[in-house]
C-alpha cells in the first residue's frame, strides 16, 4: 500500500509567555487593623495551597510504551538509506512539481485514492500514465469511465476507483473551484477518501500535520511493538492510541518511517526479525 509523509519533525509552535506584574497600590504595613489582618490570613487562597503545603494533587505520568525511544532510534537507523518503495515511488513522488499549486494538490489526492490496497510501484505507474495525458480536474471530468479505467488498471479495486475519482473530481470542481479541501473533516467527506488519505493529503498537499496517517504497516508495527496500550483492531483505533502519547513533533515522520520499515523488514508475513536491530527489545520478535 502506498503511503508517504515527508521525513522530519513538525514545525515548532511559537509561544508567548506573559509576566505577571507586581501588584500596584499595596497598603503600607501597619495601616490595616490587627483584627483585619488575622481574618485575611485565615482565608485559603487557591494558588497558595500548592506544593509548599503538600496539598496539591499529584499528576499521573502519561502512559508511554517501554523502550519506545530506543526502538524509534533503531528504526531510524534501519531506514537511513531511504531505499524502500515508499521512498522511491510513494505519493510524495507522484505529482508534477512544476504544475500550479492547485493541480499539484489535486494530483496528490488522486494518487492517495489510487494507492489504497495497491503497491507503490503500481500506483506510481498509474499516476505517470495519467500525467502523460495532462492530469487536471478538467481532463478527468472530460475523460470517459472506460478510458480512465484502462489508464489506472491494475490498481486495486480499479472499477470502484473510477467511480470515486469521477465523483470526487466533480465535487472539487463545483465546491472548491478545482482545488482540494484543506481540512480533514472535509476531505473524508469526499467519495473514496479515508482518514489515512486525508491526513497524508494535509501533510503533503497543505504542509499541515493534523494527525498521524495510519495504514496497514503503521497499524501492524504499532501493535507488534506494543506502542498501543491495548491491542487495536482497526487503523483508526491505532491512530487515536498513538496520538495520545507520541510527541506531536514526531507525527509527520512516523508514517514514512514505519511504512518503509514494514516494506523492508517488519513484513506482514515472515518478518525478518533476525535482521532487525530491535530483535532484543521487540515484544513480537520472540514469537517468530
Amino acid at each position: 500500500m502506498c503511503a508517504a509523509g515527508a521525513a522530519g519533525g513538525g514545525r515548532a509552535v511559537a509561544r508567548r509567555l506573559g509576566r505577571a506584574g507586581e501588584a500596584a497600590g499595596a497598603t503600607q504595613p501597619g495601616s490595616i487593623p490587627r483584627r483585619s489582618r488575622r481574618r485575611r490570613r485565615s482565608v485559603p487562597i487557591a494558588y497558595e495551597s500548592g506544593d509548599e503545603q503538600g496539598m496539591s494533587e499529584p499528576q499521573r505520568p502519561r502512559w508511554e510504551p517501554k523502550d519506545w525511544r530506543q526502538q524509534l532510534e533503531r528504526i531510524r537507523e534501519m531506514r537511513r538509506n531511504r531505499d524502500a518503495p515508499v521512498d522511491e515511488m510513494g505519493v510524495q513522488t507522484c505529482y508534477d512539481s512544476s504544475a500550479p499549486p492547485e493541480v499539484m494538490r489535486y494530483q496528490v489526492l488522486l494518487s492517495l485514492m489510487l494507492s489504497s490496497q495497491t503497491k507503490d510501484q503500481v500506483t506510481s505507474a498509474a499516476m505517470l500514465r495519467l500525467r502523460q495525458r495532462g492530469l487536471t480536474v478538467d481532463s478527468i471530468l472530460q475523460m470517459d469511465d472506460a478510458t480512465l479505467g484502462q489508464i489506472i488498471y491494475p490498481v486495486g479495486f480499479w472499477r470502484n476507483k473510477v467511480k470515486y475519482i469521477k465523483q470526487t473530481t466533480a465535487i472539487l470542481k463545483q465546491k472548491y473551484g478545482g482545488d482540494i479541501p484543506r481540512t480533514v473533516e472535509e476531505l473524508v467527506q469526499l467519495p473514496g477518501v479515508g482518514p489515512k488519505m486525508a491526513y497524508l493529503a494535509m501533510n503533503i498537499a497543505w504542509d499541515s500535520v493534523s494527525g498521524i496517517a495510519v495504514d496497514t504497516h503503521v497499524h501492524r508495527i504499532s501493535n507488534r511493538l506494543k506502542w498501543v496500550k491495548k491491542e487495536t483492531k482497526y487503523p483508526e483505533d491505532t491512530r487515536v492510541a498513538l496520538e495520545d502519547w507520541l510527541p506531536r513533533d514526531l507525527w509527520r515522520e512516523i508514517n514514512w518511517l514505519l511504512v518503509g520499515f514494514g516494506q523492508q523488514t517488519c513484513l506482514p508475513v515472515n518478518p525478518r526479525c533476525s535482521e532487525c536491530l530491535n530483535q532484543d527489545i521487540c515484544p513480537a520478535a520472540k514469537r517468530h
